[in-house]
């Protein structure tokens, strides 16, 4: 994962892994030879197959054309995206650069996706239901990318994870596969100098599913309280120039930090339920209270409370120009 333009998703364990870690990014493309090309008012799609594959590949076809009324709510793809089929995971994490993923059904680009033969997913095989999900994900990585930039400068645009992860998991509505605001609560009253957003490289390895929760979370409020013409907005400012965090500033009027403080805070204070909780008045303490079977150490000055205010653990944001 890189949080600065490229992501992946997998699924909770069984389910969540193999959707967390299913997208990123790389700036290798291959000239495509399409056995099968598809039109749709959105965009144009090629698909690579062997013969043996000609079933897998109506399902992606199939797929695609699901997804297209999905994917027009962030515009429309300005190349042609060819989907190349492969006959094993193997064959996939080759043609991905990456090994070791066994969870790893797809990797998505700027004009190419590839995915592991949907016959292939399980000893039974993949269903349409399935193949839809993970295709609207991946395709609206593609999307973002042709929608926010070039296909020269795609990679430069600093696009974080929780963006990135987050519209693709908000527009499959994948939530019900991440952990839910009130495990992220838990998560941040839990470790309170945590950011499973600004710092989600640095929690990916040991809490990938908070990091994907919290990201579909993050895109969803996103959504709700700045509206799907602003998001939409931060790609085109991405498309005429800015990089992620200009593009944020000029679409959604505030800096990236200060969206990510308020919806920590949001989060913190489990908002989502309708309002703060307050907790009951403190009985006073008395002087030289102890942790009990440890009186040489003094208890903490202030106990934990959910109307804590949470520590501000994101980092200043760049300049918009940098």
């Amino acid at each position: 994962m890189r949080v600065g333009g490229t992501g992946r998703w997998s699924q909770l364990p069984a389910l969540l892994a193999v959707t967390l870690l299913l997208s990123a990014c790389a700036s290798v493309q291959k000239a495509p030879s399409p056995a099968a090309t598809l039109a749709l008012p959105g965009g144009e799609f090629l698909f690579e197959h062997s013969a043996k594959d000609a079933q897998s590949a109506d399902m992606v076809r199939r797929a695609v054309e699901n997804a297209g009324p999905h994917l027009a709510r962030w515009g429309i793809f300005q190349e042609p995206v060819t989907l190349v089929i492969h006959p094993n995971h193997a064959a996939l994490e080759r043609a991905a650069r990456r090994s070791g993923y066994d969870f790893l059904r797809a990797w998505a680009r700027y004009e190419q996706v590839e995915v592991q033969s949907p016959r292939t997913w399980t000893r039974a095989g993949a269903t349409q239901k399935q193949v839809d999900e993970l295709l609207l994900h991946e395709l609206t990585h593609s999307l973002m990318w042709q929608a926010s930039a070039t296909v020269s400068d795609w990679t430069k645009k600093g696009i974080p994870l929780w963006f990135s992860e987050g519209m693709a998991s908000y527009t499959a509505s994948q939530g019900y596969r991440v952990p839910s605001l009130e495990d992220l609560a838990r998560f941040l009253h839990q470790y309170p100098q945590a950011d499973p957003l600004a710092r989600a490289e640095s929690l990916y390895e040991t809490e990938n599913a908070t990091v994907y929760g919290a990201a579909h979370h993050a895109f969803a409020f996103l959504m709700e309280r700045y509206g799907e013409k602003r998001v939409r907005g931060v790609l085109t400012a991405m498309r005429g120039g800015q990089d992620f965090t200009g593009g944020f500033l000029e679409a959604i009027g505030l800096p990236v930090d200060a969206f990510l403080r308020d919806f920590r805070r949001y989060v913190y204070l489990r908002g989502f339920k309708g309002g703060r909780l307050t907790p009951p008045p403190a009985p006073p303490r008395p002087e030289g209270r102890g942790i009990p079977g440890n009186p040489q150490l003094k208890a903490p000055s202030t106990p934990h409370s959910p109307t804590s205010t949470p520590p501000d653990t994101t980092p200043e944001a760049p300049s918009p120009t940098s």
